[in-house]
């Protein structure tokens, strides 16, 4: 771990196969969001380190091997690469904990989910078949569709998951015969970095794999709108989203956007029919809240429960969520870490007193918690905090607070509970809990959001496709849309017997 951050604070922007520093010379502290206190030193790009990250890919894409390796190729290298993450679970486990200050055992279980992305499309491109024959109805036509690589790809990835979230791109974008240029946010880049190295010890060709570590609005702009660039996908907020997109218009580039989301956690009383279902329940509703403190796309942060069990849902949801173990994510026993820098965790405070102001009620949190051995004064940490009686016209219900912040809002009718949870400008994910089968689908059936979990919260599958409606954005990960989104289709028609057609006179 030493060796490695020493040799990133002088170069950690890779293009064509090398590690440089920025051109400006320009360098970047890495805080530890437990703490406050700088880990690492990355270097800080601009506009001329994504001009020579693109350059690299560009010549990679149309003069190296890598498009044109075949796909069982492909398939190899990225379960190589598969191997690797594990061998290096714990150090990249820690790297993410003190990186972004989730758990340590969040950032292990990141690092395993990182390793089955991989893997899925490593067996998904390998199971292929070459092309889909298209019966043009004459034995001396060939004519099949074939998926080719879109070309150059800008990733351009979030703080909250970093190694995550750049797997989900990086993986398809290799299995479809790509080459990349990566952006990791700039307040977390460690784990992608690692992960560029690991690529390079697996044999990938030099150019294929580009990294600049630097802000969104420099390198990120620059990518987004780049002429070489063929596809941009970016996962992050809405307002950065749309000026991504808005970017790039101009040069009519492939868009995949996935901006986030404000999911309901609908509770039917009759799921808190047995003790068994309730405490269930409950645990669910604080794990979709809570989990990474909050700072998670898909966090199930409205809790719409049913009137009838509210009071005793919400009483023991407030007193579970007072005793989460707060801390440095390193420290054993610790269930919750730090929000990811001080201006996250200014803009949660913002929202809680506003929810206040607008007539919410706090059952718990709300504050900062005191400092401990576990918990250093100069950390980014907030109370896992509960907002009850809140309504659809305050800002803390509309809008995306990403933290540790649980709205409570109730229902009568299943009618009213499918209303309120589809009462939203995103429509990433959402969940039903409800011990009458038939009425949990019916229920599901109507939500307006790209995932819907019946009775459970938070669970992935590499095989399934994961985006939104809405303004959760446009784009596809995983499952084989996720491929789909790195390819371009080709219809390619051959006449074996060609003849004149004599159409006109000559």
């Amino acid at each position: 771990m030493a060796d490695r951050t020493e040799r990133q604070a002088q170069a950690t922007i890779h293009a064509g196969g090398e590690w440089l520093t920025a051109v400006s010379g320009a360098t970047r502290e890495i805080l530890d969001p437990a703490d406050a206190r700088p880990f690492a030193v990355v270097a800080e790009g601009d506009e001329k380190d994504a001009e020579r990250a693109v350059a690299a890919a560009r010549q990679a894409f149309d003069h190296g091997p890598w498009p044109g390796t075949p796909a069982a190729e492909r398939a190899a290298l990225l379960r190589r690469v598969a191997d690797l993450l594990v061998r290096d679970r714990e150090e990249l486990g820690l790297l993410e904990s003190r990186d972004a200050g989730k758990t340590v055992e969040e950032g292990r279980v990141d690092i395993t989910c990182v390793a089955d992305a991989f893997r899925y499309f490593a067996d998904l491109v390998a199971a292929e078949a070459p092309g889909r024959v298209v019966d043009a109805g004459s034995p001396d036509i060939h004519s099949v569709v074939v998926h080719e690589p879109v070309g150059v790809c800008a990733l351009i990835t979030p703080w909250n998951y970093p190694l995550l979230q750049a797997s989900w791109k990086i993986a398809p974008a290799l299995a479809a015969g790509n080459t990349f240029v990566v952006k990791p946010s700039e307040i977390t880049p460690m784990t992608t970095i690692a992960l560029i190295e690991l690529l390079t010890e697996a044999g990938l060709p030099a150019g294929v794999a580009n990294l600049v570590t630097g802000p969104g609005h420099t390198v990120g702009a620059r990518l987004a709108e780049h002429p070489d660039v063929d596809l941009v996908s970016f996962t992050g907020g809405l307002v950065s989203g749309t000026k991504v997109a808005q970017a790039a218009a101009p040069t009519v580039k492939k868009v995949a956007l996935e901006l986030g989301g404000k999911n309901p956690n609908v509770v039917f009383a009759d799921a808190c029919a047995t003790d068994e279902g309730f405490d269930t329940a409950v645990d669910q509703a604080l794990n979709a809240a809570f989990i990474h403190s909050g700072q998670v796309c898909s966090a199930g942060a409205r809790l719409i429960v049913e009137e009838s069990v509210r009071d005793r849902f919400v009483t023991e949801l407030a007193r579970r969520a007072q005793r989460i173990r707060l801390g440095r994510g390193t420290e054993d026993g610790v269930e919750c870490g730090p929000l990811v820098s001080e201006q996250q965790r200014a803009k949660v405070e913002a929202y809680v007193a506003s929810a206040l102001a607008e007539g919410a009620v706090l059952r718990c949190g709300g504050k900062r918690p005191e400092p401990s051995d576990v918990r250093p004064e100069s950390g980014y940490f907030y109370e896992p905090t509960v907002l009850d009686a809140c309504h659809r016209e305050m800002r803390v219900v509309r809008e995306e607070v990403f933290g540790p912040v649980l709205t409570v809002e109730t229902f009568r009718t299943e009618e009213e509970a499918v209303a309120l949870a589809n009462d939203t400008e995103y429509g990433l994910a959402g969940a039903v809990w409800s011990a009458d089968a038939s009425k949990a689908r019916r229920v599901a059936a109507r939500l307006r959001h790209g995932t819907v979990w019946i009775n459970d919260f938070h669970p992935y599958l590499p095989q399934a496709e994961w985006g939104g409606f809405g303004r959760s954005g446009t784009g596809r990960e995983l499952g084989p849309a996720g491929l789909a989104e790195y390819r371009e289709t080709k219809h390619v028609y051959q006449n074996l017997a060609p003849k004149p057609v004599r159409w006109f006179a000559g």
